[in-house]
């Protein structure tokens, strides 16, 4: 599944036009989604939408910096006091403006150090559990048509939905189970006109291997097209399924937990090839690709391990550095790829009994410091 090269510059027309939008909910079973997706036409236009003119020219950063609870003197820092955190994406090819999601709030939020910060979408969504605005993708005709795409939970199933400049919103595809657990996804283009979804597995691990079910796959939909059916590439996902797409290589590789195990793997020849393994399943969170390496959040253990890609010449990913964050941001969630370094939102708020500051969550820049050396054996 290659992967176009317009997707690693997607960053730098990221942050030439926002738009403040509303999403609506409803329901529909997989068996009907198609006739669901043709419903009607783009919702009414809330009251108070509006156009958010595009962002001023990045100013220095000030002499002397604000101070108060939102502060992180971090300066690798460039977003505060965030809720529960989601989906992360640059808006500036340096990543010192980022959008993020909120995931009990349904806000997608835009931010630079020291702000403003701002909502430039908010989606009506189902918090509770590990559902909510789950995930969310910005077109790759972002300059043309300033549509966003977003997976998100209801309060009868997981959908994706596209968001027009004006506010309105229509569902894309419904009907993705929804569970108590298992509803943290992933979306991430890779084509012009190929939106590829990523689900958990609903909390039902039998789901998985049902091809008449959407729960615990990797699969393809044009987003464009009325009903697109669904093209399952991959299935067996568990929960807190995150997509790393690697631009430089053209490969997507996926980071879950389930059954099988925590596992990092990547997408080949429609199925899940497995590249490593948790043996203590310590719970994955995210997962990103730099320039020669792949990085995965541990949540609960405030770190990142950072493998070496594999190549041609090296297949078998060797030992990962495990590279400890807790001082400095806690418990990292999702990531996404920012040339050689990474953007990393911590959820400090989420994970049962972690400590947090006033100035929690936060996005920030991180740079790994490198992948393993040796093969594992």
């Amino acid at each position: 599944m290659p992967l176009p090269s317009s997707l690693s510059r997607r960053a730098v027309t990221a942050a030439v036009l926002l738009a403040t939008v509303v999403a609506s909910g409803g329901c529909a079973s997989f068996d009907d989604q198609q006739k669901t997706a043709t419903q009607g036409t783009f919702s009414e236009v809330p009251d108070d939408a509006q156009q958010v003119a595009p962002p001023s020219p990045q100013p220095e950063e000030p002499v002397d910096p604000p101070t108060g609870p939102c502060v992180d003197p971090n300066p690798s820092v460039v977003a505060t006091c965030l809720n529960q955190t989601s989906g992360v994406r640059p808006a500036d090819a340096e990543g010192k403006t980022t959008y993020v999601a909120e995931r009990t709030t349904g806000k997608i939020i835009v931010s630079k150090r020291y702000g403003p910060q701002r909502a430039v979408a908010t989606v009506d969504v189902d918090g509770s559990g590990d559902g909510g605005l789950v995930d969310f993708e910005l077109s790759p005709t972002w300059t043309e048509d300033q549509m966003i795409f977003a997976l998100i939970t209801t309060p009868s199933d997981n959908r994706v939905v596209r968001i027009a400049p004006t506010g309105s919103v229509k569902p894309v595809l419904t009907g993705i189970p929804k569970g108590a657990t298992g509803n943290m996804g992933s979306i991430t283009f890779t084509g012009p006109n190929t939106l590829t979804v990523a689900t958990g597995d609903a909390g039902d691990p039998g789901a998985t291997q049902d091809r008449s079910s959407l729960a615990g796959k990797v699969f393809e939909i044009n987003p464009n097209q009325p009903a697109p059916r669904p093209k399952i590439v991959a299935s067996g996902l568990g929960s807190n399924v995150a997509l790393c797409p690697d631009p430089e290589g053209g490969q997507l590789y996926v980071a879950d937990s389930g059954q099988s195990g925590d596992r990092l793997s990547i997408v080949a020849q429609n199925s899940l090839k497995t590249l490593w393994t948790w043996a203590d399943r310590p719970g994955l969170t995210g997962c990103a690709t730099g320039t020669d390496t792949i990085s995965v959040a541990v949540g609960a253990k405030k770190r990142i391990d950072v493998f070496t890609k594999p190549d041609g010449a090296n297949p078998v990913l060797g030992e990962p550095s495990e590279e400890d964050l807790a001082k400095a941001y806690g418990a990292i969630g999702r990531l996404t790829t920012l040339g050689g370094s990474i953007q990393l939102a911590t959820i400090n708020k989420t994970v049962p009994g972690m400590s947090t500051k006033s100035y929690d969550d936060r996005v920030a820049i991180y740079t790994p410091k490198g992948g393993g050396a040796e093969d594992r054996t």
